[in-house]
């Protein structure tokens, strides 16, 4: 069964960061140092599972009052194309909305515009490289 929750333990949190490690570092070649960086101890993490294997991760952190920044949304590749990551954005948009924030912000990677361009972000900016990757900055009310 698939599930998708805020991480609560240590446990969880190692498990968001093992799906983040295969994703960005091993599939991407995103330098760890890169991947992992100081918003990783203040962020509100996400994971998500199929039964007890971590499949998806993603975390939010609040830049400015009212605003979600997400970041790190990743799902691993044989899960790809099943509709997780609009699980897993749900997840986040619903914890957005409990904390009170009315504006969701991220930074997408280019090919993941139109994904994110169906659950109504609209681009805020031009194509800009992060990582040695295209994105563009994208951002929805709630």
């Amino acid at each position: 069964m698939i599930t998708t929750k805020r991480v609560e333990t240590p446990k969880e949190l190692e498990d968001a960061f093992y799906v983040r490690q295969k994703v960005f570092v091993d599939e991407q070649d995103v330098p760890v140092h890169l991947e992992m960086d100081e918003y990783d101890q203040s962020a509100v993490h996400f994971v998500a599972y199929d039964d007890e294997m971590p499949i998806g991760a993603g975390r939010i952190r609040e830049p400015e009052p009212g605003v979600a920044k997400v970041e790190r949304v990743c799902i691993l590749p044989q899960y790809r194309g099943k509709h997780l990551g609009n699980l897993m954005m749900e997840t986040m948009e619903s914890y957005a909305k409990e904390a009170n924030l009315t504006t969701v912000k991220l930074n997408a990677q280019s090919y993941a515009v139109p994904f994110y361009e169906k659950l109504l972000y609209q681009i805020t900016s031009p194509e800009f490289m992060d990582a040695g990757i295209p994105h563009r900055a994208m951002q929805k009310q709630l």
